[in-house]
């Protein structure tokens, strides 16, 4: 790619190869949005994409959905990037059409929300929006990263579901007085959901592909969870907390994982971080960066079936190497049902171990004594009339007494 320094002009949409962006960086022309798109979010968008006449069913729906009101919403009450206005995103927002090969910049707006907030919404023509938050919270290079992103979701098509699922959450508020009448909807939704934080790591990705700064994207996500202050912050101490929220606690904890998770459209931001470091030290980002990577041109040759199978060997890798304690005990299962019911216990109470003083053998289960001289005594509630699990109440690190507090929701 040449290094050059003229930026683009107009009011924030037109052709994004008229200008080029004032930094090198690595182009990416042609590129597929399956370059760099999780398995998860890759098999549902191929699927789809094959479906005979989908484009035009949901073209046909855009009349019942929001879009024409969003887009005069933020004409009149946000500002519009362009030349004259919040000219260093422009620059950056061509910059990444242009990386990305994206022919048609999308329009983005500025509104004020002091939450910090971005999203890519629209049925026909994808717009930008960034909340006034974002942009006093992160540096130019951080900015980069998150313009990506929503770049990334426009090539993509992710704005067309985020657009639906935005009008199904506000369809489901509406028919929640009906009986079951919100049932189907929700359960929709859930779905929806669960494919878009897949998104959202993909969107990840094509941040750090415009950006090609993997700490800039790490400090961008650190920033979305602890503010601006920076300097009270580590990129490393941060992705440990990841490494902890995957491999502490009990099923439990497993179950409350699960119900965090549910109602959010975006993964959790230590998770985000640690899967896009894990991505960024694959071979497949290596061969992307040396421009081995999908074309545009070869989407309509792309194997639903090949995409499934991936997703699906996705996760079961994720299960055979996560430290989850609820995959942990899937994986207890898979080896065999025996003792089930125990391993149940222990898994729901953090139990399994050894008691004090024992050695457990290498089935987990404490040696048997040697027989003494001489007759012997049975003492009341020896160790052969105790349970696994029944060992008193459960020690947990940090659980030190009255000083500790539940964390704030």
């Amino acid at each position: 790619m040449s290094d050059t320094h003229e930026t683009g002009g107009g009011n924030g949409a037109g052709d994004a190869r008229e200008h080029v962006p004032d930094r090198a960086r690595r182009r990416f022309p042609g590129i597929s949005s399956r370059a760099y798109e999780h398995p998860a979010d890759r098999s549902a968008l191929v699927a789809l994409r094959k479906l005979t006449g989908f484009d035009t069913v949901f073209k046909a729906m855009s009349g019942l959905l929001p879009e024409r009101s969003l887009r005069l919403l933020y004409l009149s009450d946000s500002v519009r990037v362009g030349e004259r206005q919040f000219a260093h995103l422009n620059d950056m927002l061509r910059d990444a059409c242009y990386i990305l090969d994206l022919e048609r910049v999308p329009a983005m707006y500025v509104t004020q929300n002091p939450q910090p907030t971005a999203m890519c919404i629209g049925m026909d023509a994808p717009i930008i929006v960034i909340s006034t938050g974002l942009v006093e919270l992160l540096d130019e290079e951080e900015m980069r990263a998150v313009i990506g992103h929503e770049v990334g979701h426009a090539l993509s098509g992710h704005a067309v579901y985020r657009t639906i699922l935005l009008f199904l959450t506000n369809l489901a508020l509406k028919v929640a007085w009906i009986p079951l009448g919100n049932v189907a909807v929700l359960a929709l939704v859930t779905a929806l959901r669960e494919w878009f934080r897949k998104s959202e790591l993909s969107a990840d990705r094509a941040g750090l592909l415009v950006g090609q700064d993997l700490r800039a994207s790490m400090r961008g996500l650190m920033k979305l969870a602890g503010g601006h202050h920076l300097h009270e912050m580590n990129v490393d101490a941060f992705l440990e907390q990841a490494e902890e929220y995957e491999s502490s606690g009990d099923l439990r904890d497993s179950v409350l994982k699960i119900m965090n998770m549910l109602p959010r459209s975006h993964p959790f931001t230590t998770v985000r971080a640690a899967e896009l470091k894990k991505w960024a030290a694959t071979r497949d980002y290596q061969r992307l960066m040396d421009g081995h990577y999908p074309r545009r041109d070869e989407d309509k040759d792309t194997s639903v079936s090949d995409s499934i199978r991936e997703s699906a060997n996705h996760y079961a890798e994720s299960v055979r190497s996560s430290k989850d304690p609820l995959f942990a005990f899937v994986r207890d299962v898979a080896g065999g049902a025996g003792d089930l019911g125990s391993k149940l216990r222990d898994r729901f109470t953090g139990g399994g171990g050894a008691r004090h003083g024992e050695t457990a053998s290498e089935e987990g289960t404490p040696p048997r004594e040697e027989p003494q001289d001489g007759p012997q005594e049975e003492p009341r509630g020896g160790a052969q009339d105790r349970r696994p699990g029944d060992d008193g109440p459960e020690e947990r690190p940090g659980n030190d007494g009255p000083g500790d507090t539940p964390p704030k929701v």
